[in-house]
């Protein structure tokens, strides 16, 4: 009760597209209308206590929209870069300042100090590329995380390490934008890795809901296979023997 911090907030950030949001059975006409909604969620708050950070709050339910707050709501397209930019700018500026600020506020009549940590992980693959600057999802660099293109991604599908950060992307378009080496289109394009906007909001790597799902989907695609094929009963089962396997599953899934 008599501590005054500094508590370190847990910010989660959020953004996404809402769709058609135009008027159905209005007598105006037919406006198509998109919304886009920036929102956040409070994860957590500790404080530390000698060596050890104590939990004061800790969101039992990350993933509800009932804690999601919504912070900006906007009439435009997701895929509008300058309108997206334009607006959320001078809220990605006042987010930029909160990092290396403290909030004091007077609770309880103590005057105690807040630091935020804001993590931007509740952006899909389309927005990522978005706000990060990235060339959009048919793009021949296939992944945000790393610099892999489609070519190189299919022939290795195991090793490969996250290595794409908001620094680099920066960099990447200054490089773009000024061609400083003077080459080709083709040339710089392969220099930039696909950058080929200005990144303005930081995302954190991470996993989303669609790729766990794939993700699982091909762990289950693997056990059923096996399934089909009794491994328990015959463990050293031939190449032939697998695609057989696999070949059952794939029809019975069609």
């Amino acid at each position: 009760d008599y501590l005054n911090g500094p508590f370190t907030v847990v910010v989660k950030e959020s953004c996404d597209g809402m769709g058609d949001v135009s008027e159905k059975h209005g007598s105006g006409p037919a406006v198509p209308e998109k919304a886009v909604r920036f929102s956040f969620t409070v994860m957590q708050i500790t404080i530390a206590r000698g060596s050890q950070n104590v939990k004061v709050f800790e969101e039992a339910k990350p993933n509800s929209e009932l804690c999601c707050k919504p912070l900006c709501l906007m009439l435009a397209d997701e895929s509008d870069h300058e309108t997206l930019t334009a607006i959320l700018s001078p809220l990605i500026a006042e987010r930029e300042a909160m990092k290396s600020s403290e909030l004091m506020l007077e609770m309880g009549g103590i005057l105690r100090t807040f630091k935020f940590i804001f993590r931007g992980t509740g952006y899909d693959e389309k927005l990522v590329r978005e706000v990060e600057g990235l060339e959009a999802s048919g793009s021949v660099y296939i992944c945000t995380l790393c610099d892999a293109t489609r070519l190189e991604a299919s022939q290795n599908l195991v090793f490969h390490s996250i290595t794409r950060s908001h620094a680099e992307n920066l960099e990447r378009y200054e490089v773009w934008r000024s061609n400083p080496y003077h080459e080709s289109a083709e040339e710089l394009r392969d220099r930039v890795k696909g950058v080929s906007a200005k990144p303005f909001i930081e995302t954190v790597p991470s996993i989303d809901a669609l790729h766990c799902d794939i993700g699982n989907a091909a762990e289950f695609y693997k056990i059923f296979q096996l399934e089909i094929g009794e491994v328990y009963k015959n463990p050293n089962a031939s190449k032939e023997e697998r695609k057989r396997w696999q070949a059952t599953l794939d029809k019975h899934l069609r």
